[in-house]
């Protein structure tokens, strides 16, 4: 196997050491329709945020260097996967809720061509990246947001999944923890 075709496996590198137990802020993000969805909330169902860097387009080129970051590739495997889990989640009393940096136009697009039937916010200002510290890594000046998964409940982080590897088992942890939790 030569170096452009292993897998780069991210290392936890302590970023996310801190969200556990945090109360999320009172901040407001624009969904894929340009509708703001307030994040701190008092519902009886848990909530999952998962946190993603970004999901390509195929009618633009990803980033310089984008698949040699360790993390970054992936993100339309790990939506579909929500997507296809979708109704095992809310059947564990969850929703899901996807969080990228990308402009609402971006998540549009995506949320169209895959059929995404949740929300998939846009933290375009870094409004929530911000407030939560959130790990994130930059390309040419442009923020991304590292891969991680919060389960909120009642306003309050529970769980912390960082960093998140193999991409395509994670839904599987995450059901098992709901489950279990």
């Amino acid at each position: 196997m030569t170096d452009n075709q292993k897998i780069l496996i991210p290392e936890d590198d302590g970023a996310a050491d801190h969200l556990t137990n945090k109360t999320i802020p009172d901040i407001s993000l624009p969904n894929q329709e340009g509708n703001l969805l307030r994040l701190n909330r008092a519902d009886t169902f848990r909530i999952i945020l998962y946190i993603f860097p970004m999901t390509g387009r195929p009618d633009r080129p990803l980033p310089d260097n984008w698949n040699s970051i360790p993390g970054a590739k992936g993100c339309t495997i790990e939506t579909c996967a929500f997507r296809d889990h979708y109704d095992a989640l809310i059947s564990l009393n969850t929703i899901p809720i996807g969080i990228s940096t990308q402009s609402i136009g971006d998540n549009k697009e995506m949320t169209s061509r895959l059929g995404v039937p949740y929300d998939v916010l846009s933290d375009e200002k870094l409004e929530f990246k911000n407030s939560l510290n959130l790990p994130n890594f930059l390309i040419n000046d442009q923020a991304y947001l590292k891969r991680l998964t919060l389960i909120i409940e009642k306003n309050i982080i529970k769980k912390v999944f960082y960093p998140i590897y193999p991409i395509d088992k994670h839904i599987e942890e995450v059901v098992k923890w709901l489950q279990e939790n």
